[in-house]
């Protein structure tokens, strides 16, 4: 029986079915362009291939074309009845996670893994910023990644793809220097692995070094196709470390290019979360902001998240409704969080609202009540999801807000640990604004 490049056996008689599949299966993981194609050879050549229907429903998903990888599983669960007992439950954990049966997906990756712990697209629902353990609500969810994935690793050796997720874990749960390392391993192994080039970037941010990583991630974008899954993220990525290098007119062009909505060329979610994430940093960081660019934003949560309950996207929804002006859209966001909380259909809880409701505080001017809010969201901030460099953007808020309130002293502490972590130049400096000395 053929394989697939996991050394997990395939349901098919045709060589060309098998080797188009393990070839879109390397771009998926790496979110490389090209998967679709090769998918469209696979079942070309054995229509009947369970699993490439099942990994185009993945690919569809990441589209954010829901309606079609519905389609595509439900053709993946009609011919996994033949197949293996391996590859049935492949299918089912993906259509469990395609039909946003979050719990439901990520129990079934769980117990998958522990037959199965090489079966990768499976392992790869549960991982990243937007995987189902992300957006769990979990207050430790970056711990729980790195807790799956260290129980697994002995089955895995040095793989690209496992060695990616592996050391992103590391350096979001603060073991920085060792988790660098094993991207840098996967890197060398397949330097066009897209998501470890995000994992690397994100080692750059969490060790201060923005020259470095302005540099790596802007070489790979050279070559990176626009329609590449994480190109408006890692051109986000990009255009902090300009931030961070004082560099403004430099970021401002790279929003302009790619990140903006009507420009980039990403899925909603990250062009909303990667959109409004760095107007707003650029409002707070002295920068100002027209009207135009936030409505362009504000309309592109209208019309893809006008119906609250996804946390991650209502925080940055949240965000461009206050900017723009549309305090009204906003409260009813909140309210609306604050109903499905009430009913327990909210796994991050009430912090959305209440950033929700600082942020429309902090546009209106009114600092004080919106560090007030803020600092009750801060302990709960990751159970919206997103990573630490994500999250900063809220811890960025309040700081901002107490300055502004004359409260600075309130932002002393999160701004010392944020400096014991990793080297801030804008860190340095509020802090020299609440405590010339710095102490």
């Amino acid at each position: 029986m053929l394989s697939d490049r996991f050394d997990l056996p395939l349901s098919t008689a045709s060589r060309g079915a098998a080797d188009s599949y393990a070839a879109a299966l390397d771009r998926l993981l790496a979110a490389d362009v090209g998967a679709d194609a090769l998918l469209d050879a696979a079942l070309a050549a054995d229509p009947g291939l369970a699993l490439a229907h099942a990994a185009r429903a993945r690919l569809l998903q990441l589209q954010a074309r829901a309606a079609d990888a519905k389609a595509a599983i439900a053709t993946a669960q009609g011919l996994a009845a033949g197949a293996s007992a391996r590859e049935r439950g492949h299918v089912a954990a993906l259509a469990l996670a395609v039909e946003g049966r979050a719990a439901e997906a990520l129990a079934a990756v769980r117990t998958h893994a522990a037959e199965f712990p090489r079966d990768a697209l499976v392992l790869s629902l549960a991982l990243g910023v937007y995987g189902l353990i992300g957006f769990s609500g979990a207050r430790d969810h970056h711990e729980r990644q790195r807790a799956l994935l260290e129980g697994l690793a002995q089955h895995w050796g040095d793989h690209w793809w496992f060695l990616t997720w592996h050391g992103w874990s590391r350096v979001e749960t603060g073991d920085v220097a060792s988790g660098v390392a094993m991207i840098e391993r996967g890197l060398a192994l397949n330097p066009r692995n897209a998501h470890g080039v995000h994992a690397r970037a994100h080692g750059h941010v969490e060790a201060g070094e923005a020259d470095e990583g302005a540099a790596f991630v802007a070489r790979f974008l050279e070559t990176y196709a626009p329609d590449g899954q994480l190109h408006c993220h890692l051109s986000w990525h990009l255009a902090l470390f300009a931030l961070a290098r004082g560099d403004a007119s430099r970021a401002w062009a790279i929003y302009d290019r790619a990140i903006r909505p009507g420009r980039a060329r990403s899925a909603p979610m990250p062009t909303l979360a990667d959109g409004a994430s760095f107007l707003w940093r650029w409002s707070i960081y002295g920068h100002g902001g027209a009207a135009a660019d936030w409505r362009e934003v504000a309309d592109h949560a209208g019309r893809f998240f006008a119906r609250p309950g996804l946390a991650f996207a209502d925080l940055h929804a949240a965000l461009a409704e206050a900017a723009s002006g549309a305090a009204e859209a906003a409260d009813a966001r909140a309210a609306a969080l604050d109903a499905l909380g009430a009913a327990g259909r909210l796994d991050a809880g009430p912090v959305v609202a209440l950033v929700s409701r600082a942020a429309c505080a902090f546009a209106a001017g009114a600092y004080g009540e919106a560090a007030t809010l803020l600092e009750q969201a801060l302990a709960d901030l990751p159970r919206i999801g997103g990573s630490h460099a994500q999250r900063e953007l809220v811890e960025d808020t309040f700081i901002v807000a107490c300055l502004r309130a004359g409260t600075g002293a309130r932002a002393a502490p999160l701004l010392r640990a944020r400096l014991a972590r990793r080297p801030s130049r804008r860190d340095r400096a509020w802090l020299a604004a609440i405590s010339p000395g710095g102490n």
